[in-house]
């Protein structure tokens, strides 16, 4: 991969990181990345701090950040709070772990219908459909 200018236009910046020109303007809106200003008759300039950011935004949402936690990543950061960030991250993996937990359990409870499905009779109801109906599958929601 090229190294990416330092002078660069949204369209440009996009590309370079890979994501759509909308993601970029989003990710404005949202607070995660400054809107550089525009000159007299000209257009905006992104930096190689820019695309640092946004890969940085990227990767954050590839490990399950949400886009508030990664804002608040990006402030920790700026002012390097290893421990609040350790801290966040903490918080973050207990979240995986127990969505990790519900999905096992659905998982199980998935397979077991199944196998009801598979060995039951043609004249009595579906027991995945019937489970459903009842509300019975065991989802953590």
């Amino acid at each position: 991969m090229e190294p990416i200018a330092t002078a660069l236009t949204i369209g440009q910046l996009a590309a370079g990181v890979g994501v759509n020109v909308e993601t970029i303007r989003f990710y404005q809106r949202r607070g995660l990345l400054r809107e550089p200003p525009r000159p007299p008759g000209g257009i905006r300039h992104y930096s190689a701090e820019d695309v640092a950011r946004v890969k940085f935004i990227k990767s954050a949402q590839r490990m399950g950040f949400s886009l508030d936690e990664i804002h608040h990543l990006l402030r920790l950061d700026e002012g390097m709070q290893c421990d609040a960030a350790a801290e966040l991250a903490a918080q973050h993996l207990n979240d995986v772990r127990t969505r990790l937990q519900d999905l096992h359990r659905i998982e199980a409870t998935l397979a077991k219908l199944l196998e009801q499905c598979r060995q039951g009779d043609e004249k009595v109801a579906c027991p995945l459909i019937a489970a459903l109906h009842e509300d019975e599958v065991g989802a953590p929601y």
